[in-house]
């Protein structure tokens, strides 16, 4: 094929910006063919866009899928549907990239993950964080040892500032039934996936204090403090919110030779540096003899390659990967660990004491089940909001 033919299933605030820079040409080596909404006004919005009326239009995700118009979807629908509608389209011959989060619940992402391996098609994640260079530089200053050992790991993200007039855009938004959370489901997915994939570690415990309707109404969180133990005997702290403003977006890693930061200095700019020990900190504790001294230390702004391509970069990726020009940069099946990070955090609130990790995934959906037989339904629009500059 010449270029990677796409269908988008569900047009609302990703769905459209998606469609968006395939109509604008933005994707090298991908062609926008069909999309897919239940609701007809946003897949008119799409014909509308230059070049939007040449895409065919579906309300049945199914008949798209069957159609032989697209080698690839993008699924951009409410969280509860992912693994579903990735698995369906995985089962029907197409590459599939999956927005985030992965699922809801541990036990469905499994599934779908199993789908994907046995497909023999392309699996990724939205995880479009990966692609900036900042975060891109951390991974590579730990795996490559200049941080030494992890010890502390502590990240403050509360720059997702949310008025109850975004709750209120949506019927789904913010309910167990809906949604399936809050901060940790919808704004934080990047971050719990970034927190393992730069640090390369798993939590094996967390204990978690989530806030549900703390400062909106709504059902779910959006106040979070989780405290996370790690195997190597490291320890953080996980602190997100839709109710601070100013927020405050830092991320620290300690590790045995001087600590990494990455901090948002404003809106469109990260800073990382590094503070080098002149001596590894184990090494100086078992040396020193000086009692009150600490170890010498140099502050280092780290260069990046300033390249942050964002979903632009996912999305060419993908194509150049069904295409084998490139390798494909996320695998789709590690959305597992974000999953496993979100729902710990509720159980562990839910049952009221810390939890290990892997969950238990029948525990866990029991509960969710609890949450969604006493919620509430809302009654309201459905809105598309534009998502342009929110992202972090």
């Amino acid at each position: 094929m010449e270029k990677v033919r796409f269908g988008i299933i569900g047009v609302g605030n990703m769905g459209s910006a998606h469609a968006k820079n395939f109509l604008a040409g933005k994707v090298e080596n991908g062609v926008l063919t069909a999309v897919c909404d239940q609701k007809q006004v946003k897949m008119d919005a799409i014909a509308a866009i230059e070049g939007g009326e040449k895409v065919a239009q579906f309300t049945d995700y199914k008949k798209m899928l069957a159609s032989g118009l697209c080698d690839a979807v993008i699924v951009a629908v409410p969280h509860y549907f992912h693994p579903q509608l990735s698995i369906d389209a995985l089962r029907a011959g197409l590459h599939v990239i999956c927005e985030k989060p992965a699922g809801v619940y541990t036990k469905q992402v499994k599934e779908m993950n199993e789908v994907a391996k046995a497909s023999g098609k392309l699996f990724t994640m939205m995880f479009n964080q990966r692609t900036n260079c900042v975060y891109r530089k951390m991974r590579e200053m730990v795996m490559d040892g200049t941080l030494g050992e992890i010890k502390r790991i502590n990240w403050i993200i509360t720059t997702w500032y949310r008025s109850q007039s975004y709750y209120d855009s949506g019927d789904w938004r913010a309910t167990w039934r809906g949604e399936g959370g809050g901060v940790l489901f919808n704004q934080c997915p990047h971050q719990l996936d970034l927190l393992q994939w730069i640090t390369g570690m798993m939590p094996e415990r967390v204990r978690a204090f989530c806030h549900f309707g703390k400062w909106h109404d709504i059902e779910v969180e959006d106040d979070v403090t989780a405290y996370l133990e790690f195997p190597n005997g490291a320890t953080g702290v996980f602190v997100t919110s839709t109710g601070d403003t100013p927020g405050t977006n830092r991320f620290e890693i300690l590790g045995n030779n001087g600590k990494l930061v990455c901090e948002n200095i404003s809106k469109h700019e990260d800073k990382l540096t590094f503070t080098k020990l002149a001596t590894p900190e184990r090494e100086f504790n078992k040396t020193y003899q000086g009692g009150f001294g600490e170890p010498e230390k140099e502050v280092i702004e780290i260069e990046t390659d300033g390249e942050n391509p964002q979903h632009l970069g996912i999305l060419n990726n993908f194509a150049n990967a069904i295409l084998g020009i490139e390798p494909l940069f996320v695998d789709g099946t590690e959305g597992l660990r974000g999953v496993e990070l979100m729902d710990s955090m509720l159980l562990s609130t839910w049952l009221d004491h810390a939890v290990t990790l892997p969950i238990d995934d029948d525990l866990y959906l029991a509960e969710l089940n609890k949450r969604i037989a006493t919620g509430r339904r809302k009654e309201g629009v459905d809105i598309v909001l534009n998502t342009e500059g929110t992202y972090r």
